[in-house]
């Protein structure tokens, strides 16, 4: 009971933490509001044109929330339940960012309608020079820019090249803050000016971090001091460290930078990658799958070579305790290696069952290794399930092998067709939402 209550208490107190910081970013609508008069709501062109500003202040809101939000300091992300939460939350106000910005003009030229079409053009594109409106359109098209190849409508963009292409984003701001600031009128004139410009602070503050200072500031220089081959597709480095070693917790990732100038791919190039190695490891190791050009690369990083680490991420295992179902598919197996190595290291007693699964036994990274571990822990099952002689994972695979799906916690990492069954037969059992875990690693 007293684990459960810590649980509870912990995750409110980062419910409560997330509220906190977001309500700054609230208050220019808020003061909006406030500043209404009773000509605001007097004809449909006036409700028209209310809610185009409102659409405007909160679209720019929401992109300078997203903007703080990719601060990516180590910890900060636990907050959120790890930095694949925090990264999803950061892409959906991006998506709510560029709908309102976009809802902006239309609803103020609709408002213009009322007077006449000429009125409404004229809004959007004044015969005279007007800097505020201009610098608008800027910020618009350059969002549209930036924001667009995030959509599923587009496919699965290129990763390092979404990621340059999101520098933009700090141009698009800069562009909407001043386009405010320009045209930003009304009783609360002074306030809106403070409090914009208080936002703007903590946002390009944030950006000016991750873009010029965090990898400096916040990555550890480590070399290549051994590498294995678990598989001929797969490789774990051991990484000493230069200087002082990274803290983490099982399950954790980390960005890794190889600056090995000899690889075909990858050099400079950030990566996330699990922590295979239990915390009390003198070496963080790191297994990499062949899934692109720069993991592909990094399989013949040589030895002695420099790597820069920036981390620890995530928050997988960070309400861990009782009774546990851990669901890991292929390279997924990463975190839960990690944990099984700390576990036997500590020697403690748990009440966890693994559902390893791969096509076929070929397939098992790690098998002999993970079996050993999970013999030497007192509590722990481990159960392979191979493909291409279960099947797809079902419901009647996890009952036959597991007790008490609907209770405890369920911890899920490996390929988006295994986590999605995975979640469909755990909530059909009457496992609380809550109570289930996943990592992923789309676009970090």
């Amino acid at each position: 009971m007293a684990e459960e209550r810590r649980i509870a208490v912990a995750e409110s107190a980062k419910r409560y933490a997330k509220y906190l910081l977001a309500f700054p970013f609230i208050l220019p609508v808020i003061v909006a509001l406030l500043s209404l008069t009773s000509g605001d709501t007097a004809s449909a062109g006036g409700w028209l044109n209310l809610w185009g500003r409102l659409t405007g202040i909160a679209g720019l809101c929401c992109l300078l929330l997203a903007s703080l939000l990719a601060i990516r300091i180590p910890g900060f992300d636990r907050l959120f339940g790890g930095l694949t939460r925090l990264w999803r939350l950061h892409h959906r106000l991006g998506g709510v960012a560029f709908v309102l910005i976009l809802a902006h003009p239309l609803l103020l030229a609709l408002a213009g309608v009322e007077v006449s079409l000429t009125a409404a053009i004229e809004i959007l594109f004044p015969r005279e020079f007007a800097p505020g409106l201009w610098l608008g359109w800027g910020a618009l098209l350059l969002t549209m820019l930036f924001l667009a190849p995030s959509f599923a409508f587009f496919g699965e963009p290129e990763y390092q090249r979404w990621k340059q292409l999101h520098r933009v984003s700090g141009v698009a701001l800069l562009l909407a803050l001043v386009h405010t600031l320009l045209l930003a009128r009304g009783p609360a004139f002074g306030w809106q000016w403070l409090l914009w410009c208080v936002l703007a602070a903590v946002a390009v503050s944030a950006v000016g971090y991750r873009i010029l200072f965090s990898r400096y500031m916040g990555a550890r220089a480590y070399r290549v001091s051994a590498i294995a081959r678990p598989a001929n597709n797969v490789v774990e480095l051991s990484l000493l460290a230069e200087g002082k070693p990274l803290s983490y917790q099982p399950g954790q990732f980390i960005y890794l930078t190889p600056r090995d100038r000899q690889l075909t791919a990858g050099y400079g190039e950030e990566h996330p990658y699990t922590l295979s190695s239990a915390p009390a490891e003198p070496q963080l190791r790191v297994a990499i799958k062949d899934l692109g050009d720069a993991s592909r690369a990094i399989q013949q990083i040589a030895l002695g070579s420099r790597v820069m680490v920036e981390g620890p991420y995530g928050d997988f295992f960070a309400d861990c305790g009782g009774q546990e179902l851990w669901i890991a598919g292929g390279i997924g197996i990463t975190p839960f290696l990690a944990r099984l190595r700390h576990l036997c290291a500590t020697a403690q007693t748990v009440d966890i069952s693994l559902i390893y699964c791969v096509q076929d036994e070929n397939r098992a990274l790690f098998f002999e290794e993970i079996t050993e571990l999970a013999s030497a822990i007192p509590g722990f099952q481990l159960t392979m399930h191979y493909f291409y002689r279960d099947g797809p994972l079902s419901a009647e695979f996890l009952r036959s092998h597991c007790t008490g799906l609907g209770s405890g916690r369920a911890y899920l990492c490996g390929p988006e067709t295994l986590l999605s069954l995975a979640r469909m037969h755990l909530l059909a059992e009457g496992l609380p939402r809550r109570h289930l875990y996943s990592e992923e690693f789309s676009l970090l």
